[in-house]
């Protein structure tokens, strides 16, 4: 399976279904009065953390998500069905941002945690919710609110306790394999990993913790040479790192160097993040080498281990205090700063633009008020009177006197036309 750790998805939220103008027909019932439905609710829009997910690979293949809008009001006083809302599973670890503002809309870093990305619409009242005792007949009712629309950018940064650090071919996937159940691909060239490789140590008390081979770390990394760049995010979320070092290299201790040199080009974060050093293949090099090797990482202050991946030895040493530092080093706390409006509640579309088409002609687009116009009937006064009234609230007139709109020019909203006279709206 491919790993894919950035994605980019749209999600669409539910609109609200409009509200029904009816009245209250029935043998032997005079006068029965408004009877206009509610509408629906549109479906709201979730991303939920799933541990069962590793890679966001599934968004590869499907980048478009919409819920289901709200159905209309009806007869009778029946309310329209509410829709449905849409559930999108997503690895544990996903950093969730909004494309056109950038801003981080959540982490979701435990399972099951959600989050509102967009919020479905509400359903518009029908006239009987209008009816009171000096107005008796309301002959209008509101539109659904509209649905929202996002673009999303997911960043998966992987969950794990440990994060093992080393230049190709230092023996990091060899390691893994051999203190968990992961089969990571191994061969003797560089880049062989070209994915995170993910493994669960058991502690002897019974307990895991998780080991992240990171791949691709070499001298530029954090400016984008190799591979290391696109996986540094992985190691952020790490208590702390094991560095593996191989110690038939020419200069063991120079490779160390400039790895931590690239953690530090990358965040503070990670170059502050305690280390234990693992010098590998010691199988492989003679006493005198192993000697002068532990001298140079003592002499860096750091805790070192002389291991040999293939043969296993002092790995059950290593692997006893990586123990010990799990449960002594806290998870480090989420640096990421979540926006705290969503704008997922926002579903104010209360903006519009005037085009004058002709020298006579005006026509105005936008969300609410095109709404709007979809449930006013020109024919009825008392809809077309308060449409006037919504539309002098918004300062649609005063944007048209502004356009130097003329008494007797036409104004097209949606799919009505009206002719402008100010002594009706201003009078």
């Amino acid at each position: 399976m491919k790993f894919i750790d950035k994605s980019k998805i749209r999600v669409v939220s539910g609109r609200g279904g409009n509200g029904m103008v009816a009245w209250r027909r029935e043998k032997y019932v005079d006068k029965g009065g408004p009877a206009g439905g509610d509408g629906g609710r549109g479906g709201d829009v979730y991303l939920v953390a799933d541990e069962n997910m590793s890679t966001l690979m599934d968004f590869k293949h499907k980048s478009v998500f919409k819920a289901e809008s709200g159905e209309n009001g009806g007869i009778k006083n029946m309310h329209g069905r509410c829709a449905k809302d849409l559930f999108i599973k997503v690895p544990v670890g996903t950093v969730v941002k909004d494309v056109k503002n950038g801003n981080i809309i959540a982490d979701l870093t435990e399972h099951e945690q959600k989050v509102l990305v967009a919020k479905g619409g509400r359903g518009g009242r029908g006239n009987a919710r209008f009816a009171t005792a000096q107005k008796r007949a309301p002959q209008f009712c509101e539109p659904g609110e509209p649905s929202i629309e996002r673009e999303l950018f997911l960043e998966l940064k992987l969950i794990a306790d440990v994060g093992l650090l080393g230049m190709p071919n230092a023996g990091k996937s060899t390691l893994i394999s051999r203190i968990s159940s992961a089969k990571p691909k191994i061969a003797d060239y560089p880049f062989t990993t070209l994915i995170p490789n993910l493994g669960v140590v058991t502690k002897r008390s019974g307990d895991g913790y998780v080991v992240a081979d990171i791949p691709g770390l070499i001298e530029g990394a954090s400016e984008g040479v190799g591979l290391g760049h696109d996986f540094l995010r992985h190691v952020e979320r790490c208590r702390f790192l094991v560095h593996l070092v191989d110690s038939t290299e020419e200069d063991p201790f120079g490779n160390f160097t400039k790895i931590n040199n690239e953690l530090k080009k990358y965040s503070e974060h990670l170059a502050n993040l305690y280390q234990i050093v693992a010098i590998n293949k010691i199988d492989s090099i003679d006493e005198e080498k192993k000697e002068k090797l532990f001298a140079q990482f003592r002499k860096a202050e750091k805790d070192v281990f002389e291991i040999s991946a293939v043969t296993g030895e002092n790995l059950d040493s290593l692997l006893d205090f990586m123990g010990e530092k799990v449960d002594e080093i806290p998870k480090p706390a989420t640096e990421i700063v979540v926006e705290e409006d969503l704008g997922a509640y926002n579903n104010d579309d209360s903006s519009f633009e005037i085009f004058k088409v002709a020298k006579d002609t005006f026509i105005i687009e936008g969300g609410k008020i095109e709404r709007l116009s979809g449930v006013t009937d020109e024919r009825n006064a008392e809809q077309v009177i308060r449409f006037q009234n919504i539309m002098k609230g918004m300062g649609v007139f005063d944007a048209l006197a502004k356009k130097g709109i003329k008494d007797g020019d036409t104004v097209i909203i949606g799919n009505l036309e009206f002719v402008f006279y100010s002594d009706e709206i201003f009078g």
